[in-house]
């Protein structure tokens, strides 16, 4: 089942910006969230991961690009990139797991609920 659903995915040109959206049920608390991506031949990178107490993780390839925010009311998170380039091209994964995120997301195994991805394309 399901339980993490993202959308704003599609085609921007390098430079551009796009914002991803991950619904996450209301019933369900998870403590720390994250975003990953994974490009055709390559290993899934951790990107973004944000605590419930707004403690915030990036990996150096986004850091000042890429903005991970959560509106709990509206059981959402975010992932806000600008600056985009074409080795961003992937497909983008929001997870979750129900305790504190480890400081380096990349080291953070923890992750136990994942959404189905969603395509991010920059054309040069």
């Amino acid at each position: 089942q399901v339980q993490l659903v993202e959308s704003g995915g599609g085609s921007v040109q390098a430079g551009g910006s796009l914002k991803l959206s991950c619904k996450y049920p209301e019933t369900v608390s998870y403590y720390c969230m994250g975003w990953f991506r994974q490009a055709p031949g390559r290993e899934r990178e951790g990107l973004a991961s944000r605590d419930q107490d707004g403690t915030r993780n990036y990996a150096d390839s986004v850091k000042g690009r890429f903005t991970i925010s959560r509106d709990n009311a509206e059981n959402t998170l975010y992932l806000q990139m600008d600056s985009l380039k074409p080795e961003d091209t992937a497909r983008y994964y929001c997870a979750a797991h129900p305790f504190v995120c480890d400081s380096d997301i990349a080291r953070d195994t923890q992750f136990n609920t994942w959404g189905q991805g969603i395509q991010v394309t920059v054309s040069a």
